[in-house]
């Protein structure tokens, strides 16, 4: 334990890269600025209900077991993993309706139901998607990519699976219904993409959806994230809470010490980033020429949307709205554009609603359920308005539309409602521009051609998270960690 390595930033790249670190024998110090770790997956607990940040499932429990195998832990001691079934429900204005789930005999029938003409092309997609899982995540998602050689190589191996057509483009190719297409593209947007734009290589995750199913931590995924931070502490690692990082200090070529808020100073031998990759660049390593370039650079990229978020709990359980639905609107591309490229405001709204009381009662007082709705808006660099003015208006907006569609007499069964607007990304988590998901998923900027893993300038700095290859997601933002992981071991070790 000679060897010290600082990790800024305890959202699930962070955690999984400390874990990763410390259980290699590096001394690692994990430094979050909220008061408890997550990031993105944060939590509120109102009302004896728990308000989860975090993603509504995640896919892939082998993923987050091995940060505990590492060091012959069991992760069944820390956290309890519960199946999500069907994955999602999808709805439309018109009334249909289409599940999507992990059982195949009855997803092909609700294909057969909802586009009959569609099965084999269905089909077809899928081992689509397989041989780009193989590729794009198996390959790319588990390798580093720290060269103009390395880039080329890993380009040319995608060659086959045509990266540069867009999602809906290549969904488009194997299935002519618009709703069907729109239940195999939608999830794009979770990743930061807009499916008429984002490289087809965000249809990976489809198959590792697939075969591993989407789960959901008891309690809320805030607990997956507890669970996290003592497996690190449990195997040594050193955990700072509520004081953020202000500095990155340097020395030629390299990174030597870490400042906080609160006047602490530390030295290291590797300094790594979860914090947003403008933030780390612009603010933290403002001293360094690097820093400053860097910054520039990243503010020419497309920065993903960003969310309107209305958490409520109700009076009642709701055994019929499952723990995932898209309320989708009467528009689907006009909406996107709106959202992606015009920076309006629309009236109509694409709804994410997760229920997750349907698959844990625990996180809602019993007899009452805990809801959220998520809404796609564009970021604060395309609209710029006033949200603690709109804030109001649009939780309205939201509530009245799952009334509409759900819920008939939601207003006389609200316990307890709060909304998490673009700004609010912005000023907790230092969200470039209050993106949601840092970088857009475009094809210029998916897996190799993304920020790379260790800086190209500063020998002993490291990134990890959404904005950092392989990309934006949980299973990609673990993928990264393990990389960015690999890299920092090389060197300190």
């Amino acid at each position: 334990m000679n060897r010290r390595a600082c990790v800024i930033g305890a959202g699930f790249g962070g955690l999984a890269l400390a874990i990763r670190l410390q259980a290699a024998g590096v001394a690692t110090t994990l430094i979050e600025a909220r008061d408890r770790p997550g990031g993105c997956a944060y939590a509120w607990e109102r009302e004896g209900f728990t308000f989860d940040a975090g993603p509504g499932a995640i896919p892939d429990p082998a993923a987050i077991a091995d940060l505990w195998q590492l060091s012959g832990h069991d992760p069944t001691q820390d956290v309890d993993l519960l199946p999500v079934a069907p994955f999602w429900r999808l709805n439309w204005p018109d009334g249909a309706v289409f599940d999507l789930s992990g059982d195949e005999a009855a997803l092909r029938a609700e294909i057969a139901r909802l586009a009959p003409g569609d099965l084999a092309g269905y089909e077809e997609f899928c081992a689509y998607a397989a041989a780009l899982w193989q590729e794009a995540s198996v390959r790319q998602g588990s390798t580093p990519v720290n060269s103009l050689g390395a880039m080329a190589k890993a380009l040319s191996a995608l060659a086959r699976q045509q990266p540069w057509r867009s999602v809906q483009s290549m969904i488009g190719s194997f299935v002519k219904s618009d709703k069907l297409r729109e239940a195999l593209g939608f999830q794009t947007l979770l990743a930061g993409g807009n499916p008429l734009t984002a490289g087809a290589t965000a249809l990976a995750g489809y198959k590792l959806e697939r075969d591993t199913g989407l789960w959901w931590a008891k309690g809320g995924t805030q607990r997956l994230i507890a669970a996290m931070a003592r497996q690190f502490q449990r195997i040594g690692g050193t955990l700072v809470l509520h004081d953020p990082v202000l500095r990155i200090h340097t020395l030629g070529n390299r990174a030597t010490e870490v400042e906080t808020a609160s006047g602490w100073k530390e030295r290291f031998d590797a300094v790594a980033s979860n914090a947003d990759v403008v933030h780390t660049y612009r603010d933290l390593l403002s001293d360094n020429p690097r820093g400053r370039d860097m910054a520039r650079k990243l503010a020419k990229k497309r920065f993903s949307p960003s969310l309107f978020v209305v958490h409520f709990g109700l009076e009642g359980t709701w055994p019929g709205i499952p723990h995932n639905m898209v309320l989708f609107g009467p528009r689907w591309r006009g909406l996107l554009d709106d959202v992606f490229d015009h920076g309006v405001l629309p009236q109509d709204q694409l709804i994410l609603l997760s229920h997750p009381t349907v698959t844990d009662p625990s996180v809602a007082p019993p007899g009452k359920s805990t809801f959220r709705a998520m809404v796609p808006v564009a970021n604060q660099g395309k609209l710029p308005i006033d949200w603690e003015v709109i804030g109001p208006m649009m939780e309205q907006r939201v509530l009245v539309e799952v009334g509409r569609r759900l819920i008939p007499d939601i207003d006389d069964r609200i316990v307890t409602r709060f909304h998490y607007a673009p700004r609010d990304f912005a000023l907790d988590l230092n969200a470039h521009m209050g993106s949601a998901f840092s970088l857009e998923a475009l094809p210029t900027q998916s897996l190799a051609l993304r920020p790379h893993s260790r800086d190209d300038k500063i020998a002993n700095l490291y990134l990890v998270g959404a904005a950092i290859h392989p990309g934006a997601g949980v299973p990609a933002v673990l993928a990264g960690a393990q990389i960015t992981a690999g890299l920092m071991l090389e060197e300190l070790l």
